[in-house]
């Protein structure tokens, strides 16, 4: 049904001001960056339309430009407005994590590698480089893989560690597969790497191995 044609109470920008964002579906959240579907297809049913898709946020928001651009119904500006709300999504997690310790927000730590990695159709092994305090110095993917594998170098990541003043490292990878489950090669790489880094006195506080639908932490699984 068309957005005029619904209740007023119903409609998603009306329910957001009324009830707050959280009250939103995740169909009714897109369509308000839609603003207007296409003839026979309201605005709703195309958003809903996308998410399944991209496979909901996720899939869309890591979405390159040119999938959008396959798109009917999606013009240039609302490809834009898309990419722009996963940029402010990276910039406010990101900004987060250079202002206090990571240790003080390790749920942010696993978005911000779910937004970045979460979706990729080929392995990548990115680090978080980290000051004294354990706040963010920068975020780099260094190796990039195939579907099922990446070839990671330790003097890579510790010349690039010693380049950026980093006194600790939080390695992140992620599995295309979308199981996020760490295989004995995540775990003898990320021993391999502590023990490389640690003769340079960079700590690697944890490592995180990211899938679709969830994130796993070596930290918490005692695998550190």
């Amino acid at each position: 049904m068309p957005l005029d044609q619904l209740p007023k109470e119903a409609r998603p920008r009306e329910k957001l001001l009324a009830r707050g964002a959280s009250a939103l579906a995740d169909s009714e959240l897109l369509a308000l960056l839609l603003r207007t579907g296409l003839p026979g297809r309201p605005v709703l049913q195309m958003a809903q339309g996308l998410l399944d898709e991209f496979g909901g946020w996720p899939g869309l928001l890591n979405a390159d430009l040119p999938a959008l651009a396959k798109v009917k119904g999606l013009g240039p500006a609302k490809r834009a407005e898309i990419a722009a709300v996963l940029e402010i999504a990276r910039r406010s997690l990101r900004s987060e994590l250079q202002l206090r310790p990571v240790f003080d927000a390790p749920d942010r730590v696993k978005q911000y590698c779910r937004l970045q990695l979460g979706d990729l159709a080929h392995e990548a092994f990115a680090v978080l480089f980290l000051d004294a305090q354990h706040r963010l110095i920068a975020m780099e993917t260094l190796f990039r893989g195939t579907l099922t594998q990446t070839a990671v170098y330790p003097r890579e990541v510790a010349k690039r560690a010693l380049e950026l003043g980093a006194a600790a490292v939080i390695l992140a990878h992620n599995h295309p597969s979308g199981v996020a489950e760490p295989s004995r090669a995540d775990e003898l790489l990320t021993q391999g790497l502590k023990n490389a880094l640690g003769l340079l006195d960079v700590r690697v506080l944890d490592h995180m191995v990211v899938g679709q639908a969830a994130v796993v932490s070596f930290a918490e699984r005692g695998l550190l």
